[in-house]
């Protein structure tokens, strides 16, 4: 598809503006940041290195053991304020925003509103650290990041990111978080945004992703586009590209892929991040929104995004870089 390209003037901070700096924030040093992202991201591969290990090296016996335990973990229970969930939680946000480091730059932070849009998807969103909770930058007591299901499927990694604030991402999920008055961060490119995903520009998949429109309408919800520079850079990437895969990734919602950072490990490079978060959308509230409306409001929700990428990407480093919006 081709690129639309929207002609801005660079952003000039006004009176609501502020700038959270992880690293200022949050004095850390290389074996935290490391040891924070490890717990994050590493514990999708401690599942599969751990199958992997008892399935080559052990006893078949121990082997159905070792799923067993794994099976134990995908049906514990949840404590959602669990201390040491919390603290966990805590521990891995404010490290992780320092090891990058990530900074969080809000056009005015007078102006939330329950619904942000968050682009790109990458390899993984981990930039929405510096919105999280646990963070702490953003003045908001009950947030959600709307998560693709199969995180809450797998062992460790759906205690870990529970605690992180993540939250199922369903239509029935995302109403009730709303109506119950949280701020929902949304990546409404999701898989097919990975798999589209691009190494010499950013993409954002959004023409054909009306859902989370029709659902800030239905609430009379304002809708906030947020662009993380700098994610991209996070990891480096390998995949194939074939029908057969886009196929497959949407039905297991994830992206069989490579990717690695710091010396081949799923530690991500030390590459600096910047979330920019907009000024809201508002909608007019319609519990039936027709698809004119959704359409609409969908036009000014990807104009929204193209325009803060452009007034902000010189400001952090990225004059050259372009957003192509699919």
């Amino acid at each position: 598809m081709a690129e639309d390209k929207a002609e801005t003037q660079a952003f000039t901070p006004g009176p609501g503006y502020r700038q959270f700096k992880g690293r200022d924030e949050f004095p850390s040093n290389i074996l935290h940041g490391t040891l924070a992202c490890a717990i994050w991201i590493g514990s999708m591969h401690f599942n599969v290195s751990l199958l992997l290990f008892s399935l080559l090296f052990l006893p078949f016996s121990k082997f159905l053991l070792v799923v067993g335990v794994l099976l134990i973990f995908v049906v514990l229970p949840i404590d959602h304020n669990s201390k040491f969930g919390l603290r966990l939680a805590r521990y891995i946000c404010q490290h992780m925003s320092s090891y990058f480091p990530a900074t969080l730059h809000v056009e005015d932070i007078n102006d939330f509103h329950p619904v942000l849009g968050y682009a790109p998807h990458s390899v993984l969103p981990i930039g929405v650290v510096t919105l999280a909770e646990r963070t702490g930058f953003m003045p908001l007591p009950k947030l959600k990041c709307l998560t693709s299901s199969p995180v809450f499927y797998t062992p460790f990694l759906r205690h870990i990111w529970t605690w992180l604030g993540a939250s199922p991402a369903t239509r029935k999920n995302f109403c009730s978080l709303l109506e119950a008055g949280y701020t929902c961060i949304v990546v409404p490119g999701g898989v097919q945004e990975t798999f589209l995903m691009r190494h010499d520009s950013e993409v954002a998949f959004l023409k054909s992703r009306r859902g989370f429109v029709r659902i800030a309408i239905e609430k009379g919800c304002p809708l906030v586009p947020v662009f993380a520079f700098g994610q991209s850079y996070a990891f480096k990437w390998w995949k194939p590209r074939s029908k057969f895969l886009l196929q497959l990734s949407r039905a297991i919602k994830f992206v069989p892929m490579l990717f690695w950072g710091s010396f081949g490990t799923p530690i991500p490079y030390q590459h600096p991040i910047n979330v920019v978060v907009g000024k809201p959308i508002y909608v007019k509230r319609n519990p039936q929104p027709t698809t004119e409306e959704v359409l609409e409001v969908h036009g000014q929700f990807v104009k929204a995004l193209q325009d803060l990428f452009e007034r902000h990407k010189g400001r952090v480093g990225y004059a050259d870089q372009s957003l192509t919006i699919l």
